[in-house]
């Protein structure tokens, strides 16, 4: 299973769609229902079971940044593997050492990009 967490509701359904073509089983939330806490995200996480999750890092960059590591280092997390989508590819990629078990994926980025990105992390993902 496949979660999609990002801010524009065009992206998650174009993510889904594209996604569960590929196969993949697809759950969404929106940031800014999961930053006002209308959405749990440990809740959420604890549900669902993502294997993947793709996280959309949006301005502002550092706030967003802060939330996703605060965010990976929960238990309901734990040995999920994180793709992250940005804008500011650059300034991820040097903050991204402080991040486990992440692919980055700057944007615009194609369709293939992101389902080529799913299919690497589930390769990585631990045996259970």
């Amino acid at each position: 299973m496949v979660a999609v967490f990002n801010s524009s509701d065009d992206v998650v359904a174009l993510l889904r769609e594209a996604l569960q073509e590929e196969g993949f089983v697809v759950v969404t939330a929106h940031v800014p229902d999961i930053k006002a806490g209308r959405e749990d995200v440990l809740a959420f996480l604890r549900r669902y079971e993502p294997q993947v999750v793709i996280y959309d890092i949006s301005p502002p960059y550092a706030e967003n940044w802060t939330f996703f590591r605060l965010l990976q280092d929960t238990d309901a997390a734990r040995g999920r593997q994180f793709i992250l989508t940005t804008t500011n590819l650059r300034a991820l990629a040097e903050a991204a050492g402080e991040a486990k078990a992440i692919e980055l994926v700057g944007k615009p980025y194609d369709l293939e990009e992101i389902v080529q990105a799913v299919r690497r992390a589930l390769d990585q993902q631990p045996e259970s």
